[in-house]
């Protein structure tokens, strides 16, 4: 759509090798490995909506091709240095399908990370599927970690990140943002009211990873550092040993 396609592996590999420098710089100061975490956004493509209300069936993009498109990414990254697949800000779930997919296709031992993104309240991205939904149409990619992010301020993330911490049996991450934009699009909550939002979830015990996403700076992401040092990180839920399986909603066979 940008007329870019052409800059996507020069993009990726320099992003990527610019952050594994600095990563190993640190790393040489204080003798702590910092991961290089290669991001793969949703894209402005949609696999489970079509554009046009009068043609339901119609999409822009199909599977393999989304698929391709993610290949081409990962393989830059990985070339650049990322060690991580962090699979981001999912508001279609068919779309993160295709990610693993991609990150499968390239190496079948990359870790990947998985962050889906509510769209309202109600606890449901774009494409329609719960918490407990998502977890249970990505649980069988293994992955390193999985959360929220963006969405909304940490606040009202609370009780998400709570639902989900309490059916997966891996890492939990999350990364709110800097509370709701203003009028102007312009992000208002300061650095010291998301820490102290964020600190709540590491006092519950209900992340392990946590960070910042829209409206966060360097400030937010060293406060909220501060606020959380110190805490336990969450124990991982005991893996269920019925079926899972999920539409929009999940689905337990318990026999």
């Amino acid at each position: 759509d940008y007329g870019a396609e052409h800059l996507v592996r020069e993009i990726n590999t320099s992003a990527a090798r610019i952050i594994a420098e600095v990563a190993d710089s640190e790393a040489q100061k204080d003798g702590r490995k910092r991961f290089v975490a290669g991001a793969l956004g949703p894209t402005n493509k949609t696999l489970s909506l079509s554009p046009n209300v009068n043609d339901p069936g119609y999409r822009e993009i199909d599977f393999d091709t989304l698929s391709d498109v993610y290949v081409e990414q990962i393989e830059s990254l990985v070339e650049g240095g990322a060690e991580i697949v962090l699979i981001e800000t999912v508001f279609d779930t068919l779309n993160a399908k295709a990610a693993i997919h991609a990150a499968r296709r390239v190496d079948r031992e990359l870790p990947i990370m998985l962050s889906m993104t509510i769209t309202d309240l109600s606890g449901r991205n774009l494409s329609g599927h719960s918490i407990e939904a998502f977890w249970a149409s990505v649980r069988h990619a293994r992955p390193l970690s999985i959360g929220l992010n963006c969405s909304f301020g940490a606040g009202q993330l609370r009780a998400h990140v709570a639902a989900l911490s309490a059916i997966a049996d891996t890492l939990i991450m999350a990364y709110p943002n800097a509370g709701l934009p203003n009028d102007l699009g312009a992000y208002d909550e300061g650095p010291e009211t998301t820490a102290a939002q964020v600190r709540e979830w590491a006092e519950q015990g209900i992340v392990n990873i946590v960070g910042g996403c829209c409206g966060t700076t360097p400030a937010h992401i060293a406060a909220i550092a501060r606020a959380v040092e110190g805490f336990a990180p969450r124990t991982l839920a005991k893996p269920t040993s019925r079926t899972l399986l999920a539409g929009i909603e999940p689905m337990i066979l318990a026999a």
